[in-house]
C-alpha cells in the first residue's frame, strides 16, 4: 500500500476511537499488555475482601472490574469521575442496588469519615489523606496503578519531548506519601513489561483515547513516526512499548487514627449506609493491636 493508503485507513481508525466504560474490545486481537505482570490485583483484592465489608471502587470506569466481584450490592459503593463512564454507571449500578455518586476530585470524595472498610482503585487517581479519612480504622487500600514512565517509549516515537502527565507516580514515591499519611504498608511492588502493536491502526485508536499521555495525537500530525512504525511492523511483525506498573497495598493505623478500640470518628454513620461498624473492621482493629501495636 502507498502512505496515502495507509494515511487513509488510520484516519478512519481514528474517527472511530471512543470508549465505553473501559473496554477495549475494538482492539482486542491487535494488542497486548499487562499478560506477563508478577501480581495479579484481583487475587490481591479476593485475599482481603470479605462479604461484611463496607466496599468503595474509586474511578470504577464502568464498573466492570467491579461487578465481577460480585460483592453485596449493600455494602458497596463507586465513584467517577470521567462523564462518559459517569454516565454509564448511573445507568447500570443503581439498579442493581450499588451506590453510585459522580466525583473527579480524589481529594474530596463524597461519603462521610470512616465510611469503609476497604477502598479499591485501579488505575484511577488518588490522595492517600482522602483516603485515610473514608477508611474505618485498619481499614484497607488496595491499588494497581499506571506509572509515570508508562508507554513513555511509544509517546517519544510520535510526540517527542512530551511531558510526562503523572511525575511521581512510582512506587517509592507514593509508599512514602502512604506513610505520611498515616498508613502501614503491607505490600509494594513494581514491574516494567513489553506492549505489543501488531497493525499500526490498533496503536493509532490506543493513542486517541488514552488522549493523557498522547496529547495532541493526530494521524495528520504524527503521520511521519506512524510510517515509521508500519516499517517496523513490515519488517519485525510489531511495535513494542514499554509500560510501567506498581501495586500497593495499606493499611489505616489503628492508633494513629483513634485512641480505643471501636471508637469512630465523628459523624462517621450520618446519612450512610457504608457506616456501620461491621465484623469486618472489629477484626482488623483487633489485627492491629494484636500485632502492629506495642
Amino acid at each position: 500500500m502507498t502512505p496515502m493508503e495507509w494515511k487513509s485507513l488510520w484516519l478512519e481508525e481514528e474517527a472511530r476511537a471512543r470508549v465505553r466504560g473501559w473496554d477495549f474490545s475494538p482492539i482486542r486481537g491487535r494488542f497486548e499488555e499487562e499478560r506477563d505482570l508478577p501480581w495479579s490485583y484481583r487475587a490481591l483484592v479476593r485475599e482481603y475482601l470479605r462479604e461484611d465489608m463496607a466496599l468503595l471502587d474509586y474511578d470504577t470506569g464502568g464498573g466492570e472490574f467491579l461487578l465481577s466481584l460480585g460483592h453485596p450490592p449493600g455494602r458497596t459503593a463507586a465513584t467517577e469521575g470521567y462523564p462518559p463512564n459517569a454516565a454509564l454507571c448511573r445507568e447500570v449500578l443503581p439498579p442493581l442496588g450499588i451506590t453510585f455518586k459522580e466525583c473527579a476530585d480524589p481529594s474530596a470524595v463524597p461519603f462521610p469519615d470512616g465510611s469503609f472498610d476497604i477502598v479499591l482503585n485501579r488505575h484511577g487517581a488518588f490522595d492517600p489523606r482522602e483516603l485515610f479519612r473514608l477508611l474505618r480504622p485498619g481499614g484497607l487500600f488496595l491499588t494497581e496503578q499506571v506509572g509515570e514512565d508508562n508507554d513513555r517509549d511509544l509517546v517519544e516515537r510520535v510526540l517527542p519531548g512530551t511531558a510526562k502527565p503523572f511525575p511521581g507516580k512510582n512506587l517509592r514515591e507514593q509508599q512514602a506519601a502512604f506513610r505520611a499519611a498515616g498508613f502501614r504498608m503491607l505490600r509494594g511492588e513494581e514491574a516494567f513489561r513489553p506492549i505489543v502493536f501488531y497493525d499500526v491502526g490498533a496503536f493509532v485508536w490506543f493513542a486517541r483515547v488514552i488522549e493523557w499521555e498522547f496529547p495532541g495525537f493526530s494521524v495528520d500530525r504524527c503521520f511521519g513516526g506512524l510510517l515509521a512504525m508500519q516499517r517496523e511492523i513490515e519488517a519485525a511483525g510489531a511495535i513494542r512499548g514499554t509500560i510501567h506498573r506498581y501495586l500497593i497495598a495499606a493499611q489505616k493505623r489503628w492508633r494513629e487514627y483513634t485512641g480505643r478500640a471501636g471508637a469512630f470518628p465523628a459523624g462517621a454513620g450520618a446519612g450512610s449506609p457504608f457506616c456501620e461498624e461491621t465484623a469486618s473492621s472489629k477484626n482488623w482493629i483487633s489485627l492491629e493491636k494484636s500485632i502492629f501495636l506495642p
